[in-house]
C-alpha cells in the first residue's frame, strides 16, 4: 500500500510562510495560525511541504488504508487560501451560508481574504469539524 506523502514534519511554519513574495498574502497566513491557534488550542505544525495543519488524527478506513492526518489546517495556495475541514459535520452548510465569500470542495473551503468572511463563523467551522473527527477516531 502507498505511504501517505502528507505527513507532519519538523519543518519550520515561519519560514514557509515567509517565503510568500507577496507581503499581504503572508499576513492573512499568520492571521490564519493565530486564528487557528487560538480555536484549537494546537500549535502549527508543518504536513507535507505545503500545509499547515493543528492537532493530529489516525485514520483507518473499510479499504485497509490508514494514517495520520491534521484536524484542520490550510495552505496558502496560489490565488486562494484552502481551509481544511471534514466533511459532514454538524450545521456546515448553515455556517457556510453565514460565512461569507468563499467557494468549496468535498472538504475543503476556499477563501481569498480574511475581510471577505465571517471570523466568528470561520472559528465555529473549525470546532464543530475537530468535534466531528474526534467523535469518529477517537
Amino acid at each position: 500500500m502507498a505511504q501517505n506523502k502528507t505527513t507532519e514534519n519538523d519543518s519550520s511554519v515561519s519560514t514557509f510562510l515567509n517565503a510568500a513574495t507577496d507581503e499581504t498574502r503572508r499576513k492573512i497566513s499568520f492571521d490564519l495560525v493565530a486564528l487557528f491557534e487560538d480555536t484549537t488550542s494546537f500549535e502549527a505544525k508543518m504536513w507535507g511541504n505545503a500545509i499547515v495543519g493543528f492537532g493530529s488524527y489516525h485514520y483507518k478506513y473499510e479499504s485497509g488504508r490508514e494514517g495520520d492526518a491534521p484536524l484542520t489546517g490550510f495552505s496558502p495556495r496560489k490565488d486562494s487560501f484552502a481551509l481544511y475541514f471534514s466533511s459532514g459535520f454538524k450545521d456546515r452548510e448553515k455556517l457556510l451560508a453565514s460565512l461569507g465569500k468563499h467557494k468549496t470542495g468535498k472538504a475543503c473551503v476556499y477563501i481569498k481574504k480574511l475581510e471577505d468572511i465571517d471570523t466568528k463563523i470561520l472559528k465555529q467551522l473549525i470546532t464543530n469539524s475537530i468535534e466531528d473527527l474526534k467523535s469518529k477516531y477517537f
